[in-house]
């Protein structure tokens, strides 16, 4: 039960197993069935005759649903299996399994299938280095099913196991004694529902999210159609770069998630197994990826981030007024407050992109119903930069934990806690103020101040935004510019000093505009040289720094989403070869990927010592940056820019793309089509 986790997923609901279907979780394997945070299946194992079994092949070519297709038994003994089994497995608001069991004799043979399940009830955010349950967990046998139960005072989470065929059920699982004729089979389905139960015993998702019990895999499987219809068409002569966008599609589709308080609209999620949940920064990245292919995105996460901004000072949240959530989850550690996230605000980068998608929203659509009915929080987004976001009181970004115990010490994109360093290796103290976090706001303000004047009826309030960007721009240019290297400092330090490490955040610079334009070129061919380049994308920290490590996290690994996002910033400053080479080598990982799916992240090894793309080892996969990353990619080797009620095109796309027509693009333009070729 060796190599990649096999997984379904319906938005934050999601089951991970090995290639037989069984599940059986250890820290070190985080598989399991997960709902909203918890996991409500630890163990799910399957036996004939007291056989394990073991796989033949498998189908899961839908992000909800697969097929393992198992003999009982070691390889050595596959020669003319007797019997064979077949699991059908999906997941749509709850875990469904169908099994049947093939008998490929003449005679009737008997057989005794068994299912072991258990549950933990381990909250997603314990999984990695799981503690002893302070809840209780109990069994109990009703009305032919299996009841797996936990509670902690007010909180109760509960598993209901049941079967359409007879079974005998007992605390650990399900026995079925069967006969099947020769050459016949014999099936049973089995449901398997998570509830979040309240004191009376009702669950919470009847009151407060109704419908979502009724989503069933007929349900996806039309969806998925109509999503799929509804995007641009993609023709390409470049065969990785269509399954690269196909696969982006269908992840994203499989991402889209309905929170709690907002259960008509999808936003996505960040991404399986450890962000499963409402979070701030990805979704707002992943909808200005996206917006020239699903649009629709954007206006579910500006809506649900504003519900959730910021309104008190809040030390155990590191709340504050205007601010934007980083991450909302359910579990058992935020009910008792052993962790902050329901909601928790630790991040200082998603307040001014709330504007910034805000605005991208509007130059793509139109929708100026959408700006006005969200000036108050984009307002109060703007406040917060120089209010509470300038700690230091010097007109930049800066942060700096409030809750001393478990707050992030990284409040950037970056998060680890090494990610920030100088070039010797030493971590600068609190608080940091990082360059990319700057463009932001210069890109914030700007925006804000052309939505100010064209929409809210405020031209002294854009003026006054527009004079604090330029004076942000030239600001930053003096202190941040790392005279000897030629570069921007990746952050100031709590005494105004560089913190001088070569990073892939200085490409963030230039899709915020922030640069000035005689040093763009120098900052190009920082991103494409050797130190950064690795031939399949930007590293996320230099080769030669003392941090840098190819395997680690934010200290050298390459980022797919970071590099659309450095990609468009080298198309904004004219640099199109330097965007198709990165978009060039991207879409040759995916190839290498599982599924062609680029993961979360991947080791920063030369193209030429690998010879193909390593994986970092707990990325998340799929994950919604990197599933937007393809998308991006294109809208930059197009050109695809809106200019008032047009759409501008100018290709200039990398040569192993060939030609490519994207068709139907969506806009206030209505759908018009972008053809390039090289």
């Amino acid at each position: 039960m060796n190599g990649e986790l096999v997984r379904i997923l319906d938005g934050n609901i999601f089951v991970l197993s090995f290639d037989s279907g069984d599940i059986e979780a250890s820290p070190a394997v985080p598989c399991g069935f997960f709902s909203f945070d918890t996991r409500f299946l630890s163990l799910w194992r399957l036996s004939i005759n007291g056989e394990r079994l073991h796989a033949l092949a498998m189908d899961d070519s839908r992000y909800f649903d697969v097929r393992f297709f198992l003999v009982p038994g070691a390889p050595t003994h596959y020669l003319d299996a007797k019997v064979s089994v077949m699991r059908e497995r999906s997941v749509a608001g709850s875990f469904e399994e169908r099994l049947t069991v093939f008998n490929h004799t003449s005679e009737p043979a008997e057989f005794t299938v068994r299912f072991d399940a258990d549950s933990d009830f381990i909250p997603l955010l314990g999984i990695a280095q799981p503690e002893k349950a302070l809840g209780r967990i109990y069994r109990r046998v009703e009305d032919g099913s299996l009841h797996l139960c936990y509670e902690r005072e007010k909180f109760r989470r509960e598993t209901v196991i049941s079967t359409t065929e007879p079974a005998q059920v007992d605390e650990h699982g399900l026995t079925y004694h069967i006969q099947v004729g020769g050459h016949e089979q014999w099936t049973t389905t089995l449901h398997v529902r998570g509830q979040v139960l309240r004191p009376d015993g009702q669950d919470v998702r009847d009151h407060v999210y109704p419908g979502r019990r009724s989503r069933d895999k007929v349900h996806l499987e039309q969806d998925l159609e109509r999503w799929l219809d509804k995007a641009p068409q993609l023709n390409s002569d470049s065969e990785p770069l269509r399954r690269a966008y196909r696969r982006s599609l269908v992840d994203l589709a499989a991402l889209r998630y309905s929170p709690l308080t907002l259960p008509k609209e999808a936003m996505p999620a960040a991404g399986l197994p450890w962000a499963a949940t409402l979070t701030g920064r990805d979704p707002l990245f992943a909808s200005l990826q996206a917006l020239p292919f699903a649009s629709e995105l954007a206006v579910a996460t500006l809506r649900m981030l504003g519900i959730d901004q910021g309104s008190e000072l809040d030390d155990f949240r590191d709340e504050e007024p205007g601010k934007i959530l980083r991450e909302f989850r359910y579990g058992e550690l935020v009910a008792f407050e052993q962790r902050p996230q329901s909601p928790y605000y630790g991040s200082a980068d998603v307040t001014p992109l709330y504007v910034i998608l805000l605005d991208e929203y509007e130059r793509w659509t139109g929708n100026a119903a959408l700006v006005r009915e969200f000036e108050e929080e984009a307002r109060a987004a703007l406040h917060w930069i120089d209010e509470y976001g300038d700690i230091m009181g010097n007109g930049y970004i800066w942060y700096q934990r409030r809750n001393e115990q478990t707050g992030l010490d990284n409040q950037c994109w970056k998060e680890s806690p090494e990610a920030i360093s100088y070039r010797d290796g030493r971590l600068p103290g609190l608080p940091r103020a990082t360059c990319e976090l700057q463009g932001y706001a210069y890109d914030a303000k700007i925006r804000g101040a052309r939505l100010a004047r064209e929409f809210w009826n405020d031209p002294a309030y854009a003026d006054r935004l527009e004079r604090e960007a330029a004076e942000l721009k030239e600001r930053f240019n003096r202190d941040f510019w790392v005279e000897d290297g030629e570069y921007y400092a990746l952050a100031l330090d709590a005494d105004g000093g560089q913190v001088d490490a070569l990073s892939s955040n200085i490409g963030h610079l230039l899709w915020s505009g922030i640069v000035d334009e005689p040093r763009a070129a120098k900052i190009a061919e920082h991103l494409l040289g050797p130190r950064l380049f690795s031939g399949w994308g930007v590293r996320t920290l230099a080769e030669g720094e003392a941090r840098y490590n190819p395997l680690g996290y934010h200290v050298g690994t390459v980022w797919p989403f970071d590099n659309s996002f450095i990609a468009w910033g080298l198309r904004r400053y004219g640099f199109t070869q330097e965007a198709a080479h990165i978009a060039q080598g991207i879409i040759d990982a995916a190839e290498y990927f599982d599924g062609r799916r680029l993961p979360e992240a991947f080791a920063g090894y030369d193209r030429e010592l690998t010879r193909h793309p390593v994986q970092y080892p707990t990325a998340n996969s799929p994950q919604v940056l990197s599933t937007g990353t393809p998308l991006l990619l294109l809208r930059t080797v197009l050109g695809l820019e809106p200019y008032g009620e047009d759409l501008v095109v100018a290709p200039a796309l990398p040569a192993g793309f060939g030609r490519i027509e994207l068709l139907d693009i969506p806009g206030r333009w209505g759908r018009i089509d972008a053809i390039g070729y090289v």
